[in-house]
């Protein structure tokens, strides 16, 4: 049984589950009860659900610093033929550190590659040969040039912290495949975390037990505190005592605070973590994939062991029944750059960070294709912004907002599409200029999920993902 507050926040009514869920407005009470009955075949349509969902998860691909459209995906001929001529787009321009610059030509070229003819830069040969499975968005605004709140943005629909990511919004609404492993697992960069850390994979308001579980392959402990420290005592007989002793704690507590998540996360993560102790050293294991897997992903050559390991356990994860999975490439700005934030040295950088990922990236389509997994899986990948068109000092590029690339893959999205455009200089987007709610909606919506009805209300306002924005890009839908 569930208690219901009253006005004015004393308890009212008792509700058993499924009550509550109904009442909690047909937004993601109407989802999880879905979820619930759907397990049970007891439910055909819930005012929540969009449509007949194609994808059941979603692995998202983070360029944390400002990955360079005009340098990967947008091909742009004037930028080569007026290389090293004074940029002048004949309006004002709006730089975050800089004054425009020289007109810069890639320093990769460029080529033609797949069935649809798709333009695609040297700095990612890998992905090109993949690029019939992608729907390319060449139209991406963002609302900030600054890399903290752009990159909330894209995370968790808004500017400041505090929200709740895609992630934590997708694992509340859908639930979880598998029951011995986290719903939402974010695998940050081995050298650091992004800008806002994290509070981009944080549960926001929303109950914290769905927030991600961190793991770092490349740590001593890949998941802390896992497992009780040698020679603790914590075995047998005296630790079925604690436990019962802590356990008649905890349904005290509970009994004396309704409403409040905190403990029950707590709980929920203590009984997850005597799961993953079995679980997770398995899905970490990589010695038992073939030596062609592991040479796709490169988890063997230093230029792209680090984002390798993690792309191909976000595999293992999606396999296993992991909801969402979200794989950062890059920390917060550092010296020498160890993210996408080029101001200084774009070939330098971009060469570095394109190199470590774009064979992993590559690997990951083309592995979860061979395992017919890439039809119900989302693979997206995204940056907070782009980079301008014209140089920086001599070398580098700085922050563009105004127009930038995302790509889509598997899930029910079309491959070997583009959809909007950006100008002849790869500065500003021209055509259906499309912003990360429009991308979220639709990610929701191949899902099965209505952005509209995922909401909950806190603090006497409804919030949804999408905040009061977003349209499904349909174009993009099979």
């Amino acid at each position: 049984m569930w208690t219901e507050p009253g006005a004015s926040g004393a308890p009212a009514a008792r509700l058993n589950r499924r009550e509550l869920l109904w009442r909690a407005g047909g937004g993601l009470g109407g989802i999880a009860l879905a979820q619930l009955l759907g397990r049970e075949q007891a439910l055909a349509h819930s005012p929540t659900l969009a449509a007949r969902p194609h994808a059941q998860r979603v692995v998202q691909l983070f360029m944390s610093g400002a990955a360079s459209q005009c340098d990967m995906f947008d091909h742009k001929p004037l930028l080569i033929e007026r290389h090293g001529e004074p940029w002048n787009p004949g309006e004002e321009v709006e730089l975050f550190q800089s004054a425009p610059g020289q007109v810069m030509a890639s320093p990769w070229k460029w080529t033609q590659h797949g069935e649809c003819g798709r333009w695609m830069s040297g700095l990612v040969p890998r992905l090109a040969e993949c690029v019939d499975d992608i729907a390319f968005i060449h139209s991406m605004t963002s609302r900030s040039n600054v890399h903290g709140p752009a990159t909330f943005l894209e995370s968790t629909g808004f500017l400041n912290p505090g929200f709740p990511s895609m992630g934590s919004w997708i694992s509340y609404g859908l639930g979880s495949e598998n029951d011995d492993l986290p719903t939402f697992v974010c695998l940050p960069d081995d050298r650091g975390l992004p800008p806002g850390g994290p509070k981009n994979w944080g549960a926001g308001f929303l109950p914290a037990q769905h927030q991600a579980t961190v793991i770092r392959p490349g740590a001593k402990e890949p998941i802390p505190n896992l497992f009780p420290p040698q020679g603790a005592g914590l075995e047998g007989a005296r630790d079925a005592a604690d436990r019962d002793l802590i356990n008649e704690l905890n349904r005290r507590h509970l009994e004396g605070r309704a409403g409040d998540s905190r403990l029950e996360a707590r709980i929920r993560a203590y009984e997850l973590a005597a799961r993953l102790q079995v679980a997770g050293p398995e899905v970490l294991d990589l010695s038992g994939e073939p030596a062609s897997v592991r040479e796709a992903y490169g988890v063997d050559d230093p230029a792209t062991a680090s984002f390798g390991r993690r792309c191909l356990i976000a595999r293992r994860l999606l396999e296993r029944g992991v909801r969402f999975v979200q794989v950062w490439s890059g920390a917060d700005n550092g010296f020498p750059r160890r993210n996408w934030d080029s101001h200084e040295d774009l070939e330098r950088d971009h060469g570095a960070m394109g190199r470590s990922m774009d064979g992993p990236a590559a690997a990951l389509i083309q592995d979860l294709k061979r395992l017919g997994l890439l039809d119900d899986t989302i693979v997206h990948w995204t940056t907070e912004f782009g980079r301008m068109p014209c140089s920086q000092g001599s070398l580098g590029r700085d922050h563009n907002p105004f127009g930038f690339t995302n790509w889509l893959a598997g899930g029910g999205i079309r491959g070997g599409v583009t959809y909007g455009a950006t100008d002849e200089w790869s500065w500003k987007a021209v055509d259906r200029p499309t912003t990360n709610y429009d991308v979220h909606a639709t990610i929701l919506h191949a899902l099965g999920i209505d952005h509209t009805k995922l909401v909950v209300r806190t603090d006497g306002i409804d919030r949804r993902l999408t905040d009061v924005h977003g349209e499904v890009l349909h174009e993009l839908l099979a």
